[in-house]
């Protein structure tokens, strides 16, 4: 736990001057970074020991979060032209270039499998690539650090610094209470089979302390800037992020248990693999990029 504390201590600080004051393109090289360390992490988890795989699927993983990150600064740039032409021209290069990895990644795998499907060396070394395994690399090549580029989607838009930082409290406060509250009051065990350890008092104390934290951050801003905050669909993002993020939490815990193992890295001390600190986050991320979209709460 004194490991965990440290750790935490150092990290979170830099995470939030990346988040808050750096450029966006400092955030997309970490989530690059982090996409890649993620892919290695479930790659490994699933048994997959094809080392070219392992190349393909980082490269793509790395490239992923960078494209997401020009079609968005060519979406802002094109906002500011007020012309539907640029608007359609800097989409269409966001999806051709997310199409082009996606298309490269398809044919890279399915070369692997025409190379080692019945290939005798393969299967005494174990690296031959299986079918079942080909949606797995593409999960871990582009779905995963796709969905992790949410946060720069919201990191691009205008008062982005503010709305990035909503993903963050919803899946920290949500985990905070989930913890505090299951290891105090936890006596009901919730997914037994998936996950032992969480309780339905944990779950029921992460949404309400979710909640708690989203409209607590509404508050700050609002006493704190010009913005228009509105309270009550603050609330719907708080119910809406903690359950996502306890689900989040929840489906890569169920792949952990369906592996056999704990973690899925020790690269960060006390916590674990990037999967372990960034599970949540791949779900909760592109569901508060929607929500500031579609259901707009804090209004410039």
């Amino acid at each position: 736990m004194k490991t965990r504390i440290i750790v935490a201590a150092i990290l979170l600080p830099l995470f939030l001057i990346i988040l808050l004051f750096l450029p966006p393109l400092y955030l997309a090289v970490l989530i690059s970074a982090v996409a890649a360390i993620a892919t290695h992490e479930l790659l490994h988890a699933v048994k997959i020991t094809n080392k070219r795989v392992f190349i393909y699927t980082i490269i793509a993983a790395v490239f992923t979060p960078l494209a997401v990150y020009i079609g968005r600064i060519a979406q802002s740039v094109s906002q500011s032209d007020e012309t539907i032409a640029s608007g359609n021209i800097a989409t269409l290069l966001l999806f051709t270039m997310l199409l082009a990895i996606f298309f490269i990644l398809m044919c890279e795998l399915l070369i692997e499998l025409a190379l080692t499907y019945k290939n005798k060396k393969a299967i005494e070394k174990g690296t031959q690539l299986k079918p079942q395994q080909i949606p797995v690399a593409l999960a871990a090549g582009m779905l995963i650090p796709y969905l992790l580029s949410a946060l720069i989607s919201l990191k691009t838009l205008p008062y982005g610094h503010l709305f990035v930082l909503l993903p963050i409290v919803a899946a920290f406060m949500t985990d905070s209470g989930a913890y505090f509250v299951g290891i105090t009051m936890g006596k009901t065990k919730a997914f037994p089979t998936i996950s032992p350890n969480k309780t339905v008092e944990g779950c029921i104390g992460g949404v309400i302390l979710g909640t708690a934290g989203m409209l607590l951050y509404g508050l700050v801003l609002h006493l704190t800037t010009t913005l228009t905050i509105m309270f009550p669909v603050l609330i719907i993002y708080g119910i809406l992020g903690a359950i996502i993020t306890e689900f989040g939490d929840l489906a890569f815990s169920f792949i952990k248990r369906k592996c056999g193992i704990k973690d899925y890295g020790k690269i960060i001390p006390g916590h674990g693999g990037a999967l372990d600190r960034f599970d949540s986050m791949t779900f909760c991320a592109p569901l508060m990029y929607l929500l500031v979209i579609i259901l707009p709460a804090i209004l410039i």
